[in-house]
C-alpha cells in the first residue's frame, strides 16, 4: 500500500472534527478535496474509514486501530519538521563534548550557559576525561568535538590548534607581587607546582629555567592547571599555568603576573574527520574559540616565543 501524506492528514482531520467541512477548513483545502483524499485512502487501505451517526462521521472499528498509527506517524513528521527548523535557525540539536577535566569545572560551563541562552532547544552532553580517552571517543565518532592538549595528529580526526598564553601565579601577599613580570631567576627560591614531567608544557618550562641558569625546584607534579591554581590559592608554592586557568582563579586572591620568557599551552579542538558536522556543533566550536580570544597568542607571538 502507498499512502500520501495529505491522505493521512485528511483522515486525522475528519476523525478529530467528525465533519468534512470542518476538516477542509483546518487543512486549508476544499471539502471535495478532503472527500477525494479520504476516498483514495480508503481504497488503498481496503477498509471503510467512517460511518455517519447522527450527522457526525465516526471512525469504524478498523479505522480506529489505524488512526493510532497514523497519529504516531504524523506526530513524528511534526517533530522532524521542528528539528529541521531548529537546525536551519540554529536553535535546536544536540552537542556531544568531550573535554579535559579542568575545562568541565572552570571555563566551559560559562561558555555553555551563554551558548544555550540563545538556543533553547539545544541539549548538551559534557564528558570530562584524559586526552587519550578523548581521542578514542572522537575517532569512534562518539562525541562531536573534543577539547584536549598534547595532540599529535590522527588521520581519523581534524583539529584546530590554539596557543594559550601563560602566567605565573603566587599566593596572596607574596613578595614578588610588586613585580611587573616573573622570570625563572625570580622563582629560584620558590617550590613549584607544575604539570607532569612528560608534558610538552613542562619541557618548555624546564628549558626556560635551564637557559636562565637556575634549577626548577619541584614541589608537586599535577595533571591539570586547575589543581595547581587551587593549591597556590591555599598558600602552597608557586606555579606557571595557562593564563586562562589563572584568570578563572583571580577571585581567590592569587597574584597573577606575566611569565617571561613567554610559554604557550597548545590546546586542540578535535572533530571526527568523516561525515558532515552539525551546524549547531560548528556554532559551539566558534563560540568556544571566541571565548578564548583574550588568552590566545597570535602567530607572531608564538613564532617569537
Amino acid at each position: 500500500m502507498k499512502f500520501q501524506l495529505r491522505q493521512l492528514e485528511a483522515f486525522r482531520a475528519v476523525a478529530e472534527t467528525g465533519n468534512m467541512t470542518k476538516a477542509a477548513k483546518r487543512m486549508g483545502v476544499s471539502q471535495p478535496a478532503v472527500s477525494r483524499l479520504l476516498s483514495d485512502f480508503s481504497q488503498s487501505a481496503g477498509i471503510e474509514l467512517f460511518t455517519r451517526h447522527r450527522g457526525v462521521l465516526e471512525p469504524t472499528s478498523d479505522s480506529r486501530y489505524l488512526l493510532a498509527e497514523v497519529q504516531r506517524i504524523l506526530d513524528g513528521l511534526d517533530h522532524l519538521d521542528d528539528l529541521r527548523r531548529d537546525l536551519i535557525e540554529r536553535t535546536g540539536g544536540h552537542v556531544r563534548i568531550a573535554c579535559l577535566p579542568g575545562f568541565a569545572t572552570s571555563h566551559l560551563p560559562g561558555v555553555l550557559v551563554n551558548f544555550l541562552k540563545e538556543r533553547p532547544n539545544v541539549t548538551v552532553t559534557l564528558e570530562p576525561d584524559r586526552p587519550e580517552r578523548i581521542l578514542e571517543w572522537i575517532i569512534g565518532e562518539q562525541y562531536d568535538c573534543g577539547i584536549t592538549d598534547g595532540f599529535l595528529g590522527h588521520p581519523a580526526t581534524r583539529s584546530q590548534d590554539l596557543h594559550i598564553k601563560s602566567s605565573c601565579i603566587l599566593p596572596a601577599g607574596h613578595p614578588l607581587a610588586d613585580q611587573d613580570h616573573i622570570t625563572p631567576r625570580d622563582l629560584a627560591q620558590e617550590r613549584l607546582i607544575h604539570t607532569r614531567r612528560d608534558s610538552r608544557f613542562y619541557q618548555h618550562l624546564s628549558r626556560a629555567f635551564s637557559e636562565d641558569g637556575v634549577e626548577l625546584n619541584s614541589l608537586i607534579e599535577v595533571r591539570q592547571f586547575t589543581t595547581a591554581c587551587t593549591m597556590v590559592a591555599q598558600g602552597m608554592g608557586a606555579s606557571v599555568v595557562s593564563a586562562l586557568d589563572a584568570e578563572a582563579y583571580r577571585a581567590t586572591g592569587i597574584v597573577i603576573r606575566p611569565f617571561k620568557p613567554q610559554l604557550f599551552h597548545r590546546l586542540s579542538i578535535l572533530q571526527p574527520a568523516s561525515g558532515p558536522t552539525s551546524p549547531v556543533v560548528l556554532d559551539f566550536v566558534d563560540a568556544f574559540i571566541e571565548s578564548l580570544q583574550p588568552y590566545v597568542a597570535s602567530a607572531k607571538e608564538v613564532k617569537r616565543g
